[in-house]
């Protein structure tokens, strides 16, 4: 699990391609936060189709072994995806009793300030 990060400072839901994590800093209505808000939602969205399609073939009992196997890839996949962006948004949470919320919906403010990088700055 993250520790805290520093105020203003976002788990991304994608990696480096040597698979370091990206964060994101800026107030969260920038571009890029508004682009890891639609991954996000992709991925959850995902998540839950796919756990249909699991129950599915579970209960199909002419599923064979190869299914299952590449079934099981999927939904560790999926489950790699959900826990990243649990980790992400639990280390947003307000600390203590600082219960002023930093949600911003998508579309607001489409020239916001935000900064990419594995601790990466985007100008």
């Amino acid at each position: 699990m993250l520790d805290r990060l520093p105020s203003g400072t976002r788990l991304l839901p994608w990696s480096t391609p040597d698979g370091k994590p990206c964060y994101v800093v800026g107030d969260g209505t920038g571009y890029v936060s508004r682009v890891a808000d639609n991954v996000e939602r992709v991925q959850l969205d995902m998540a839950a189709k796919l756990l249909g399609h699991a129950d599915d073939m579970l209960a199909d009992r002419k599923t064979t072994p190869v299914q299952l196997r590449f079934l099981a890839t999927r939904l560790v996949e999926s489950l790699r995806d959900a826990h990243r962006i649990a980790e992400s948004r639990g280390a947003r949470l307000p600390v203590g009793g600082d219960a002023q919320s930093s949600h911003v919906e998508p579309d607001e403010d489409p020239d916001g300030p935000d900064r990419c990088a594995p601790l990466l700055t985007e100008t």
